[in-house]
């Protein structure tokens, strides 16, 4: 591959729009929750960067501009709890103690179980936001002397297992109130458990929408006294 392609920002900024582009269609295609863009876009830029041998650092010439947008996109979530603003208030406790909870448990487990297996401190790290979405968790992840790339993939991972096991568990439990399912889905399993809380009603999504805001800044709380 030619060195002007190599060194331009270019390589990165359209191979990410492409695989991007290319998850989208194939989820719309498939309609399978693993079938996730974010998770099909990665599979498809490592694939590429391995066929034709582009080292890391011509890709993250133009990767990078797109990383430098996780800030706004974080600030952006704050729109989420203003159009939900009217649930927020009927459901004000509770929604501030699931998801306390939920951030405590998932935060606490992580702790816990990397402590267990002796796990070193920069895995530790990159594992703690696990159930917050991407934008907060590299932040918190980096912040923490974590790497931001084991910090996407666990989220990805926890999303997944979100969206498919918490309507399951849901039945397991006999949780049928709309506010605590969706609250529950969306604590766990952030922005792919909300478009699955979506699908099995309009309560639950909303409650999941707000759970992923309420939940990043608790998280972000917590990290600072880690």
């Amino acid at each position: 591959m030619s060195d002007a392609l190599l060194t331009s920002p270019f390589l990165g900024l359209t191979l990410s729009a492409a695989a991007w582009c290319a998850g989208c269609w194939l989820q719309k295609k498939t309609g399978l929750l693993l079938c996730n863009p974010l998770l099909v876009a990665a599979a498809l830029i490592i694939g590429v960067l391995a066929l034709f041998r582009v080292p890391y650092s011509a890709y993250a010439l133009g990767g990078d501009f797109i990383k430098l947008m996780l800030g706004p996109v974080t600030a952006v979530l704050a729109l989420n709890i203003y159009n939900q603003r009217e649930i927020l208030k009927e459901n004000f406790l509770p929604v501030l103690a699931g998801c306390l909870v939920g951030s405590l448990t998932s935060v606490g487990s992580v702790l816990l179980l990397c402590r267990l297996f002796r796990v070193e401190e920069a895995l530790t790290a990159s594992l703690l936001p696990k159930s917050v979405t991407t934008a907060i968790a590299i932040g918190i992840a980096e912040s923490q002397g974590g790497v931001g790339g084991i910090a996407a993939a666990a989220v990805i991972i926890t999303g997944l297992a979100g969206a498919v096991l918490a309507p399951l568990f849901a039945k397991l439990f006999h949780i049928t109130e709309p506010v605590a399912e969706g609250l529950a889905i969306g604590a766990c399993s952030h922005a792919l458990g909300t478009t699955r809380a979506m699908e099995i009603g309009q309560t639950q999504g909303a409650m999941s929408s707000i759970a992923i805001c309420v939940c990043g800044i608790f998280t972000s709380l917590l990290a600072l006294f880690l």
